[in-house]
């Protein structure tokens, strides 16, 4: 008989809480999850990931729409309205909370709705309001995520300044806007915006956005959002906030060059850091970074043998593919079921307008690591998809080992680049490369078409070097 009321507790019921409590039960285990949100999913879907895109993608409707309009001569509004793209937000949060709860059910995991705080390594305290519950348990999966990151001295007001956390609580779509932060989420909601009217002005410490892109890629990106009147300032550091009644409320954002600006919102989107501080880890010895994060070995084991952790809690990638991933894996360590390491080679997918994805190597990467390689562009402009979808600015990146032809990196901004990545991603991990492309026949038109063109520019410039170098 177990010494303990559960096999394992996940404390969180994110992606990674979530996937690791469905492998534990799935493996006979008795699991619990314990969730301080309203509902069960977590962040990535009540206000993060799941929100954001579906937000995009009404934006995104709305820009069809006007553009259909256009062409049949009707008049359609110049700028959406904010309370019809947050309800079908709200519609899609809604079906996706009552998934993973349907899921976690069906599998005989026991729910519980409190703040989780260790007593001592293997007894939880779960407060509620409906009072303390004290569990115990063998294992511990933390899986609680991050937060916002807010600076000392900046007020989040959640009207005029507010963290990505408040956008969907926006009662009216703001005319000027600053975003502080020129990372994933900063820009992602920077585009958005943009592509709903508003004028838009980026803020951030480094001169360029997304130092993880390969800077090809960034530079079409910038362009695009350019076009679409969004002001970057890069190298700018924010020293103060302040929000003005003056007959309309205003933020003003001064920096330390001397510059301020003023706008009818502030998303401060520079970092998230783990939510961890309410654990009581320093009761059981576990210590954290000073972003809250939590270091563990290859196995997603902290320096508490009993105790794992995965997701976003643990730092990079922090994705929710990768963090669902992190939670299975953690929980067939935990109960010794070998499994396979998560592969080196997975996607990266930024839900900006338009939307980016890569996977494997930058340019960058490779010629600090003095890899000899050749590359592949094809633009959406010269396949026959690209121009049926009207996107004339979409590209695709491969970059080929130049003596082997193996794939190292592909690339794309676009439409559809989150789902054509896959393509790429699955050669790379065969670890195949042009050749297959050369050979194998796509869809006619889709934008698949482009890995062969790319391969083709690919190809002939490596036919041409290798014949220059023979003359030589």
């Amino acid at each position: 008989m177990s010494l303990f009321e559960y096999d394992l507790v996940c404390i969180g019921s994110g992606p990674a809480g979530q996937r690791a409590a469905v492998q534990a039960a799935k493996l006979g285990r008795k699991v619990a999850v314990v969730e301080k949100r309203r509902a069960y999913g977590g962040v990535c879907v009540e206000t993060g990931t799941i929100p954001s895109k579906t937000f995009r993608e009404a934006i995104q409707a709305f820009l069809d729409f006007q553009r259909s309009a256009a062409q049949f001569g009707v008049r359609a509004p110049r700028r959406p309205d904010i309370q019809q793209l947050l309800a079908r937000v709200s519609c899609v949060v809604q079906d996706e909370l009552e998934k993973v709860r349907d899921q976690l059910e069906r599998n005989e995991i026991e729910l519980i709705h409190g703040h989780a705080r260790f007593e001592d390594p293997n007894i939880l305290n779960v407060q509620s309001e409906e009072g303390t519950r004290r569990i115990t348990t063998d294992k511990v999966m933390l899986a609680v995520g991050t937060k916002p990151r807010v600076p000392p001295g900046i007020e989040v007001d959640g009207k005029t300044v507010i963290t990505s956390d408040g956008v969907m609580g926006l009662k009216k779509l703001p005319r000027t806007m600053t975003v502080v932060g020129g990372g994933v989420i900063g820009v992602e909601y920077a585009s958005m915006f943009a592509n709903a009217g508003v004028q838009v002005t980026i803020v951030d410490q480094r001169p360029r956005p997304l130092g993880l892109l390969d800077p090809e890629i960034v530079d079409e990106l910038v362009y695009q959002m350019r076009d679409r009147y969004v002001t970057f300032r890069g190298g700018e550091v924010v020293e103060r906030i302040q929000v003005i009644e003056n007959g309309s409320t205003k933020a003003v954002v001064e920096l330390a060059s001397g510059k301020h600006i003023v706008s009818d919102l502030v998303l401060f989107a520079a970092g998230r850091q783990a939510a961890t501080s309410s654990l009581g880890l320093d009761i059981i010895g576990l210590e954290t970074t000073d972003r809250g994060l939590i270091e563990v070995d290859e196995h997603y084991r902290t320096s508490i043998g009993h105790v794992f952790a995965a997701g976003d809690v643990i730092g990079h990638p922090a994705l929710a593919a990768t963090s669902s991933e992190q939670g299975r894996l953690a929980a067939c360590h935990m109960f010794g079921v070998e499994a396979k390491p998560m592969p080196a080679h997975f996607p990266i997918g930024i839900y900006s307008m338009p939307e980016i994805s890569m996977v494997g190597a930058t340019e960058q990467q490779l010629t600090e690591d003095c890899v000899p390689y050749e590359t592949g562009i094809a633009r959406y402009r010269e396949i026959s998809r690209g121009q049926i979808l009207g996107d004339d600015s979409g590209l695709l990146k491969l970059i080929f080992h130049r003596e082997t032809g193996r794939l190292l990196g592909v690339h794309v901004i676009g439409t559809g680049a989150t789902e054509l990545v896959h393509v790429g991603q699955a050669v790379l991990g065969l670890e195949a490369g042009l050749e297959y492309f050369l050979e194998t026949v796509f869809n006619y038109p889709t934008l698949a078409e482009c890995y062969k063109v790319a391969a083709y520019q690919a190809a002939n410039q490596i036919r041409a070097a290798q014949q220059l170098r023979r003359v030589a």
